[in-house]
């Protein structure tokens, strides 16, 4: 199995990143062994594997193009293959439709959805869709000055695309049939006017979506309606434990597949917040904040065995790995594992072969 961390690389963000990273997965998939540094590269920093895991798509922050890698199955190295322009600045969020012949981008700084096909080869045409995303800006004067989408999954039907909207304090969405992204009837939900959505994580077997609102650092746990796409506010609760009272950014969110966990990233606490989900009503309740081992914890996700988070510390430059308890009642974690050096890491993703 390999794994690949996309990075920051310009002196604009005063990075140290030197590319992508290509690197083997340890059998417990604790540890990474680098074996290839893909370089001469501007910011690859969302990546994103097909499912046959051949194909390599990557973002390319504060600019304006993709670029698309073929993968070495055998040794997990990249090549670079194409790059394609989003007709939009700063994209920071790529998708894969169901079918895979489709790629949608959000464009952060020009508040836009972009579509691209894929043709046969896994290469992207060029953009066919530019969906703007419209509203009045939040209050924060440096933030929501225009809306910015930062993450535009599909939900778990395919049908759907949900993307929260850090300017505009809005969680749109939208069905995608045909290539074409279409606003669902409640075309988007108003969060509170402090929120500043920023990533959305669904519930593997509920009807159920959750937030990390990355201005005030809360969570927001919304009922989803799977035939229409509309979001019901249910439950927003703190990120931070009550003891921390510094300034803090939410970033990243998921779910354990088995339903039971929910973790944020928190920068500033330079935490992982867990929350454990209640299987009888859905609600969510604050267990603990985890030390991440570093500073400004961009980017966090689970290791394919569902075993293992790792923990993508942007400004100290390590990726750190937790073991899990999954199925514990009261507390996942077991233990912090060995840092690996990466310079500005801000995300990483595993090949699907698990053997």
């Amino acid at each position: 199995m390999f794994a690949y961390a996309g990075s920051r690389t310009s002196r604009e963000r005063h990075a140290r990143g030197e590319g992508i990273s290509v690197y083997a997965v340890s059998p417990d998939q604790q540890k990474l062994e680098q074996i290839q540094i893909v370089g001469g590269l501007v910011n690859p920093s969302y990546l994103l594997l097909n499912k046959a895991g051949d194909r390599l798509y990557c973002v390319h922050g504060d600019l304006d193009y993709l670029s698309t890698f073929s993968v070495d199955k055998k040794t997990g190295h990249l090549k670079l293959m194409q790059q394609r322009q989003c007709e939009g600045k700063n994209p920071v969020h790529l998708a894969l439709d169901p079918t895979e012949k489709f790629l949608i981008v959000s464009n952060h700084w020009t508040s836009a959805l972009a579509v691209l096909p894929v043709k046969p080869d896994g290469t992207l045409d060029q953009v066919r869709q530019l969906e703007v995303l419209s509203g009045t800006p939040g209050p924060h004067r440096v933030e929501q000055a225009l809306g910015k989408p930062h993450f535009n999954p599909f939900d778990p039907s395919g049908r759907f695309v949900v993307v929260p909207d850090k300017g505009l304090n809005r969680i749109f969405s939208f069905r995608f049939e045909h290539g074409t992204l279409t606003p669902t009837t409640q075309r988007s939900v108003l969060t509170r006017e402090t929120a500043g959505p920023r990533h959305i994580a669904f519930h593997p077997t509920q009807a159920m979506a959750y937030v990390a609102n990355e201005l005030d650092s809360t969570v927001t746990a919304y009922k989803f309606d799977a035939i229409t796409g509309a979001l019901t506010p249910a439950q927003l609760l703190s990120a931070l434990p009550d003891t921390y009272t510094g300034d803090n950014r939410a970033a990243a969110i998921f779910v354990h597949p088995n339903g039971r966990w929910l973790f944020v990233s928190n920068r500033g606490d330079d935490s992982l917040a867990v929350f454990a989900i209640d299987p009888k009503n859905n609600r969510i309740r604050f267990v603990r904040a985890q030390p991440t081992q570093g500073k400004t914890p961009r980017f966090c996700t689970l290791s394919p065995n569902q075993k293992v988070i790792w923990m993508l510390n942007e400004e100290s430059d390590t990726m750190v790995p937790v073991a899990l308890d999954p199925e514990h009642p009261d507390d996942p974690f077991l233990s912090t594992g060995e840092a690996v050096s990466c310079g500005s890491p801000v995300c990483l993703v595993f090949s699907h072969d698990q053997t």
